[in-house]
């Protein structure tokens, strides 16, 4: 009797052996735009290879379940597996094929085609989703708004929702503004503006962006029982093509600008920094503007990084020479959008005096004849009396004893005082260091001024280990 279970299992379990396959269906083979499909693959066999799906007709997976049944025909049992993937067609397609491992056998499912209707705006009109800009005709470069907008009717109720922006792929996001919103009565409209710019030349299509909103709805249970239930549906805006056109030779920047240049001082003392500011303004793109920094003979130049906000762009430059110079005027060519023309603007030449100035050429000392005539004479003199020339020679010894002793002391003073100077003017420091940043603790300490004087921060530098540099490299 014990035995008699275990075989009725048996002779049960038996026959689910007999019925190895995979079939599909979806729950539905015609949707709108916005509405989701189910494919169900029903497996039965003992063991099967689940597929590795992650996405059907050309669209991400939204979800995956598994369920297994039970099921029996005039006495004969079948077991299934049921996988179920849900996803959102989002044009008319074909799902492939799928083929499973089931005991040893690849089976295959038939292809379903999925038919996908446009919406019909106005019988779903509660929830409206679209994009529009303000040309259709630019060029490479040239800024432009996309303006998208959600309407949603005022009486209608989202418990949820979720926003997927358009593919911006091709074009500069040079900013976005925040949502605003207005209420005509009827509608509910959020707008936001992204302000682009195209990157490439041709017909770029901007894809439509997509709106999921969960409502609530109501669905029955397996006992035949209404249930509420969340109901999710997206929404699609259309897409916007756009003609864009290339910029003439030897232009890159597209628009209207002006450009300045402001200095902080036109008379320096040597080796003292001159700081120059460029500010350009416009509408255009000022993302493709380079740095501003010229090459001027004998003047070391250390340029900032340029600074973009909205419509200004400024960069900030030290210029630090040891004789007077003239900085050049600043230019900037650009494609003007209203004449089509190339248009250039530019600042003017900036002229620096350096006081104090080392001379530009060396000092040549000259002998004139008379006073050739008057040594010529007093040696004649000195050579007939040789105790004069004993008392001289001692005397011009001990002279020249104590003007060395003296112009030692004196410059040993100019060293501190110019080495304290240095420690007092950071930029003065900055470039006498520069040619010894090969060594690893004078890159450090440029480091920490560069950090300094453009940075606007505020390191201690280490006084004695600054001294030792000093005196290591004879820096006055």
């Amino acid at each position: 009797m014990k035995n008699l279970g275990k075989i009725a299992l048996f002779l049960l379990l038996v026959p689910y052996a007999l019925f190895g396959g995979v079939t599909a269906t979806v729950d539905s083979k015609s949707v709108e735009l916005g509405n989701t499909v189910t494919l169900s693959l029903d497996i039965t066999g003992d063991n099967a290879t689940r597929p590795n799906l992650n996405t059907l007709c050309g669209s991400d997976i939204i979800s995956a379940n598994t369920s297994t049944s039970i099921q029996g025909v005039n006495g004969v049992y079948k077991k299934s597996i049921i996988l179920s993937y849900k996803f959102l067609p989002q044009k008319s397609c074909e799902i492939e094929a799928v083929n499973i491992d089931i005991d040893g056998k690849i089976e295959s499912t038939e292809p379903i085609k999925i038919e996908v209707k446009p919406v019909d705006r106005a019988k779903d009109s509660d929830f409206v989703l679209s994009l529009e800009s303000n040309k259709k005709e630019i060029f490479v470069g040239e800024p432009f708004d996309l303006t998208l907008l959600f309407r949603q009717k005022r009486n209608t109720e989202a418990v949820d929702s979720k926003f997927s922006p358009p593919d911006l792929k091709g074009f500069w996001v040079k900013g976005e503004s925040k949502p605003t919103r207005e209420d005509d009565g009827e509608y509910i409209t959020t707008k936001v503006i992204y302000t682009m710019s195209p990157q490439r030349e041709g017909n770029l299509k901007i894809s439509g962006a997509q709106m999921s909103v969960a409502s609530r709805s109501n669905s029955r249970d397996s006992w035949g029982s209404w249930i509420p239930a969340i109901k999710w549906k997206s929404y699609f805006s259309n897409e916007v093509e756009l003609n864009v056109k290339p910029l003439p030779v030897g232009v890159s920047l597209v628009g209207k600008f002006t450009i300045s240049a402001t200095v902080d001082k036109s008379e320096i003392n040597a080796n003292e920094a001159v700081n120059v500011t460029v500010e350009v303004q416009g509408d255009g793109n000022l993302e493709d503007i380079k740095t501003f920094k010229p090459n001027i003979d004998k003047v070391s130049i250390f340029d900032e990084k340029i600074v973009i906000e909205k419509s200004k762009l400024s960069q900030k430059m030290a210029f630090v020479s040891d004789e007077d110079f003239v900085i050049p005027p600043f230019e900037l060519k650009y494609f003007d959008t209203l004449t089509k023309e190339i248009q250039s603007v530019s600042t003017k030449e900036i002229h620096v005096k350096v006081k104090n100035a080392k001379p530009k050429e060396e000092l040549l000392i000259k002998r004139d004849e008379n006073a050739k005539a008057v040594q010529t004479e007093n040696s004649a003199n000195i050579s007939i009396n040789e105790i004069s020339i004993y008392w001289v020679v001692l005397g011009f010894i001990v002279g020249l004893a104590c003007g060395v002793l003296i112009a030692m002391l004196k410059l040993w003073k100019m060293i501190g005082k110019k080495r304290s100077s240095s420690l007092n003017e950071p930029r003065t420091l900055l470039v006498k260091l520069m040619p010894y940043k090969h060594d690893a603790e004078v890159q450090n300490l440029i480091e920490i001024l560069e950090k300094n004087i453009y940075q606007k921060e505020n390191i201690k530098i280490d006084t004695k280990n600054l001294k030792e540099i000093l005196k290591r490299y004879e820096i006055v």
